[in-house]
């Protein structure tokens, strides 16, 4: 007889409502605080499955808990949990809803789901800053964008932005020493700076996600990315292909900014005109390194080896 729960959590800044797939278990809500999530935890059957939804940062403390406790915890999508909303013929949006969908999807779907891993003390605040720093550049992109081209603000723009060029610079410093607390995150980030356009913070980035996610193989690492090609056929129809944008954003942008440096070098170039002679789109061709990239990420991570452009193929 089955003892273990499959429980749905919907999470907010200071309360979480849980519901199970079983219809003995009512929904309820439980303070987004450490003692009283702990002591719900603790009810729970050994074995049990939670399920919640990534929500900015108020999902951690309880993924964490659960996670301590010994239960199978499944971060999700909210872009997921939302079509499979749509697919079961929702009508409503509750909190209660809400939990009750997602319990339900983790019981029927948990063997094709990655279970949570938490990351280190020092990969949280690494991914954190990684995060801050990308939007601080776009803050600075946008400032030049909207005050460019306008006269007789010239001095003040300039002092915001070398403040914000400041603000980077204290942010770069900061992630290069909690990544120099880890001498095998230093040597990792080493091995992927050998690939030609991948500087420091892509680094950082890379072997950050490598060192904590155990990706199988490289597709498995580039479908994480969202660099991964949709496919969109029926019948005799070939439809376009359309990158599927899962996973980190983040990581997909630093990947496609390394791509742009390496597209300018001796070692990529071939490849980018190879594709735009091909008559693939400037954009198109800068994925198709990207993605290269990140499969050449992953192989120098789990064989602990150095680039080679030798092995760069022409193949997409």
């Amino acid at each position: 007889m089955q003892t273990f729960l499959n429980v749905g959590v919907d999470v907010a800044k200071d309360a979480v409502v849980v519901a199970c797939a079983a219809q003995s278990f009512p929904a309820h809500s439980v303070a987004n605080q450490r003692v009283p999530l702990l002591a719900w935890l603790e009810s729970l059957p050994a074995g049990s499955r939670i399920g919640l939804e990534s929500t900015g940062g108020y999902h951690e403390l309880l993924a964490d808990l659960a996670h301590a406790q010994g239960y199978t915890v499944f971060l999700l999508n909210p872009l997921d949990t939302k079509h499979y909303a749509r697919a079961m013929g929702n009508r409503a949006k509750t909190d209660r809803v809400d939990a009750e969908l997602i319990a339900r999807l983790i019981a029927q779907e948990h063997t094709r789901l990655r279970p949570y891993t938490p990351p280190t003390a020092n990969q949280r605040k690494l991914d954190q800053l990684i995060r801050r720093r990308a939007k601080i550049v776009r803050i600075k992109s946008s400032l030049k964008l909207t005050m460019g081209n306008l006269s007789g603000f010239t001095t003040e723009l300039k002092a915001v932005l070398l403040k914000l060029d400041a603000l980077i610079t204290r942010v770069d410093a900061a992630m290069s020493a909690i990544a120099a607390c880890s001498p095998q995150h230093v040597e990792a980030q080493q091995h992927l700076q050998t690939i030609v356009g991948v500087g420091p913070v892509v680094g950082m980035a890379l072997a950050n996600t490598l060192e904590r996610v155990p990706f199988r193989n490289a597709d498995a690492f580039v479908a994480f990315t969202g660099f991964d090609p949709r496919a969109n056929d029926s019948g005799h129809k070939i439809g376009r292909r359309r990158l599927s944008k899962r996973g980190s954003g983040e990581l997909r942008r630093l990947l496609y900014n390394a791509a742009m440096s390496a597209a300018k070098t001796k070692v990529w170039r071939p490849i980018y005109e190879h594709y735009r002679t091909q008559g693939w789109s400037t954009t198109a061709a800068l994925v198709i390194i990207a993605r290269k990239i990140a499969r050449a990420a992953w192989s120098i991570h789990h064989y602990h080896s150095a680039f080679d452009p030798n092995r760069i193929t022409k193949n997409a």
